[in-house]
């Protein structure tokens, strides 16, 4: 049984957080929330009081990312598991709880160097529905299946999957071989903590930077026909194109962000099945759009 119950937020360090909000609001639909700090704003995709917290700053990559546990007891369990496993750890001040809007939380450094903050009791304000950057057919699917899924480069992916199934108590394994065009290939693995296929896949494939995309799904197929047209339309480069993939049969495109990394943008998740296949490749589309020049 997995500890962790869902990706529940992630911290975005960005370079130019005026082209991100106008990323956000008119590509994603995302909600755009304004933060006392003129340097940091917050995006919302459903009743949670955030679900992504972006910072100005020269990273343009990942600076943590949250995984929820059921209750205060949970939390206790992933404690003991860090300490039976001689991974150090800190209790999050009443402050940095404030800053998440959690009821507790602990923070530590996963096996490749990510900050990682294991919370329970996050603010969720049903009194405050979620008000999309743009017109919409739906909404995000979100629900016991958290924010979407997160992919990352890390350079020892064996170390990184006997953390989050011995630690956080994910289930997965490899599922993918990647084949960059003109760059090294490399397996993935896909971790689920919850009904949606994965919540977490990594592998060293020689990205530059940690965070290699961040997904998120549609309730309707005609948002993600949507947000294609107004990419193609406002010239947003697109870097693979629409397509579904084998192991969760996303139908999918990923739009390349301000921060020079891809979102995933899709429909139709599966659930897990529970046991190991892989593969090279999808079920149709996903075509490479090289960068221009």
């Amino acid at each position: 049984m997995s500890v962790v119950t869902e990706l529940g937020y992630l911290g975005l360090g960005v370079r130019d957080l005026a082209a991100w909000k106008t990323f956000a609001a008119n590509v994603l639909g995302l909600e755009v929330v304004p933060d006392d700090n003129p340097g940091r704003c917050r995006l919302r995709m459903d009743y949670w009081y955030q679900r992504f917290i972006l910072t100005e700053s020269g990273s343009d990559d990942l600076d943590f990312i949250g995984w929820r546990v059921a209750n205060a007891q949970a939390l206790d369990e992933t404690q003991r598991r860090l300490r039976d496993a001689g991974i150090a750890y800190e209790v999050a001040t009443d402050e940095q709880c404030e800053q998440r809007q959690v009821l507790g939380m602990i923070r530590l450094q996963d096996p490749a160097g990510v900050l990682t903050e294991v919370f329970y009791g996050p603010r969720v304000e049903t009194g405050n529905p979620f008000y999309p950057g743009r017109r919409m057919h739906g909404s995000f699917l979100t629900g016991d299946r958290g924010l979407g899924h997160v992919v990352l480069e890390v350079p020892d992916p064996e170390r990184s999957e006997r953390f989050y199934t011995q630690i956080l108590g994910m289930r997965g394994s490899i599922e993918y071989e990647l084949n960059r065009p003109n760059g090294p290939s490399g397996l993935l693995y896909f971790m689920s903590c919850n009904p949606r296929q994965h919540s977490l896949a990594f592998g060293h494939v020689g990205s530059k930077k940690r965070l290699i995309h961040v997904m998120t799904e549609l309730e309707r197929i005609e948002d993600v026909g949507l947000a294609r047209d107004i990419v193609k339309h406002q010239g947003v480069p697109i870097r693979i194109d629409i397509g579904q993939h084998h192991n969760d049969h996303t139908i999918s495109f990923y739009p390349v962000t301000p921060s020079g990394w891809i979102w995933e943008y899709g429909w139709g998740v599966s659930p897990p099945s529970g046991q190991a296949e892989w593969a090279k490749a999808g079920i149709w589309g996903h075509e490479f759009v090289p960068p221009a020049g």
